[in-house]
């Protein structure tokens, strides 16, 4: 038995779904939650615009996340590296959500890949910002991927607090489903990786299937990671005044299929699917071409800057550049019109722990076709509020889209399915299962604590 499984017992009644946790234990006495939290996100930035760079998912993550934390009186302190010198070193993201800039290498010119470097002095800064505060004053780390998690694995220690580690994305997962001509993760991400699976006190993930990976992959022990479904805000993310409303915002035609892609373009998240399996659409009937919008809603990151115009030569190169319109990254509040005004949500991609962007579709009453990868079939329920496609053949992609084009209104029939489904995944339920987690992290601190005199 490893040192981690021996070192937890199961709880019941949690909000979060107990991946590992032997269910023949009893609930002892529940410590208070957490006070304040330190929360790391060294590589991108919770004030940063999501679908660039290496802004995605996981900065809606942190920010939802913390804000819906401090609503439930739990105060967040989140530290990101600097990257500019504009914003102050600390500034208010919400009531009880503070945003520290940590300086760590120049402010422009790193790429994540040279972040490692980096991280001593980001741990230097951390704990600068503690030195300033008395005794006590952190409860909890809470790292978001890898280079955080081995910051907060330092930091918690030096504190004597538990260590809640979020990977988001693995390296192994990664490097087991790369798209063609995309670069592998490096051998030292999983050595760090499986660094931090050891260290940490709880695990957090996404669905199901990421908490098996972390096992299968990591050896971390099941008593140790909890599933905790992300959500979606569901103000922001939502039907309104509807398609027709939304698409006379945007400029876009009232009764055209638009399908949509939205997010980071990069090989991992396979744009050039969608663009592939619109070309086989227009090959079979070149008169949908009078009656089709293709947006790619997103900018370049990750290995996707190596060939930034790589997509916009791809639609040349398919004749389809009359039909697809590429937008950048834009405000949350746009790109939920962009939701509402697609007919539906292409989602090819390789790896996704979660899908965020699948579930803020559905929130706004738009179906989706999606890979079956990672949390994928969590985020989507087949056949009701979208369809998934095992493999990224564009010919099955183009054969998933057909059925929008032959009855439009299966459009709205599988939209409103998609909305109810997508209700579901409320913030504020994400936020009181890690609430919980935290709690039970601090309960078992004090344990062993007490255990060792």
């Amino acid at each position: 038995m490893s040192q981690h499984a021996s070192r937890l017992g199961g709880l019941r009644g949690r909000s979060h779904i107990p991946f590992g946790a032997p269910s023949h234990q009893r609930l002892r006495r529940i410590p208070r939650r957490p006070r304040r939290i330190a929360m790391l996100s060294v590589h991108t930035s919770p004030l940063h615009q999501p679908g660039t760079g290496d802004a995605g998912g996981m900065n809606v993550y942190i920010v939802e996340l913390a804000r819906r934390l401090a609503a439930i009186d739990i105060e967040v302190e989140i530290f990101t590296r600097a990257t500019t010198a504009v914003l102050p070193p600390a500034v208010e993201l919400a009531p009880g959500v503070l945003v520290r800039h940590v300086d760590a290498g120049p402010y422009e010119g790193l790429a994540k890949e040279d972040l490692p470097a980096q991280l001593c002095a980001f741990t230097h800064g951390v704990m600068q910002a503690w030195a300033g505060h008395r005794p006590g004053h952190y409860d909890l780390v809470h790292s978001h991927y890898w280079l955080s998690g081995h910051v907060g694995w330092l930091a918690a220690e030096r504190w004597g607090v538990p260590l809640v580690h979020a990977m988001h994305t693995m390296a192994k997962v990664k490097n087991a489903a790369l798209a063609a001509g995309d670069t592998p993760e490096p051998a030292a991400r999983v050595i760090g990786e499986q660094q931090i699976v050891r260290a940490a006190d709880r695990l957090i993930a996404n669905t199901t299937e990421e908490a098996e990976e972390l096992v299968r992959h990591y050896e971390a022990a099941r008593e140790l990671v909890a599933v905790v479904h992300p959500g979606v805000n569901l103000d922001r993310f939502r039907p309104a005044d509807g398609r027709a409303a939304a698409r006379a915002r945007l400029g876009l035609p009232a009764d055209a299929l638009i399908p949509l892609f939205a997010g980071r373009i990069q090989p991992l998240k396979a744009p050039d699917i969608l663009l592939h399996a619109v070309a086989h659409l227009l090959e079979e009937d070149p008169s949908l071409r009078e009656r089709m919008v293709v947006p790619v809603v997103g900018g370049p990151s990750g290995s996707g800057m190596a060939k930034p115009e790589g997509l916009h030569k791809l639609a040349a190169r398919l004749g389809i550049c009359d039909v697809v319109r590429f937008r950048p990254p834009c405000a949350q509040d746009e790109l939920a019109d962009w939701y509402r005004a697609a007919s539906v949500l292409v989602m090819p991609s390789y790896s996704e722990s979660f899908g965020l962007v699948a579930i803020e579709a559905q929130a706004c009453g738009t179906p989706v076709v999606a890979a079956s990868v990672g949390g994928l079939p969590v985020a989507v329920r087949d056949g009701v509020s979208g369809t998934l496609i095992d493999g990224h053949d564009p010919a099955d992609y183009a054969r998933a889209l057909r059925p929008f084009v032959q009855d439009p209104g299966r459009v709205d029939r599988m939209g409103a399915a998609a909305a109810r489904h997508a209700e579901s995944f409320g913030w504020d339920t994400a936020a009181a299962a890690t609430a919980e987690v935290y709690t039970e992290a601090m309960r078992e601190r004090r344990r062993l604590r007490s255990a060792h005199g």
